[in-house]
């Protein structure tokens, strides 16, 4: 081992911009802030969305329209799903826990079940809505709806 062989061990050092350590080093001076306006000063924070005095792109966008917060958001499932489940679980009885447990709703969600799909086996399916399609295909099956 000889004085001009040694280097740092691997990753103990980072490759980083030195700035404001003289003006040998190429970056004194202005420390690469440029010269003068907000953006040179020390504390400068920029806001959220700010373009530098233009008018910003969510004030120049029209808005219309209307959002009601009461609505209540339903995840649709539809008996397609809970057929596959049936089978897949072996269950005659699908509940919103059976239904979380396998991914199909989120733990948050209300659950509306819709009457896309055949339903071939006798099934009691508890959920938060029923379409009227759902409900008419589930008790045609031979099962019963629980509404949450």
């Amino acid at each position: 081992m000889k004085l001009h062989t040694l280097k740092p061990s691997e990753g103990s050092t980072k490759n980083r911009k030195r700035v404001g350590r003289g003006q040998g080093s190429g970056r004194g001076g202005t420390s690469t802030r440029g010269h003068k306006g907000a953006k040179s000063r020390s504390g400068y924070k920029s806001k959220p969305g700010f373009e530098g005095g233009q008018m910003p792109l969510q004030r120049r966008v029209p808005k219309f329209g209307f959002t009601n917060y009461n609505r209540v958001e339903y995840k649709p499932v539809n008996l397609d799903a809970i057929q596959a489940l049936s089978e897949k679980t072996g269950e005659s009885t699908i509940t919103f826990d059976l239904m979380l447990q396998n991914g199909i709703v989120g733990k948050k969600d209300l659950v509306k079940v819709l009457g896309r799909g055949e339903l071939s086996s006798k099934v009691e399916v508890s959920a938060h809505k029923f379409s009227n399609s759902a409900k008419a295909a589930i008790e045609a099956a031979g099962g019963s709806t629980v509404e949450l």
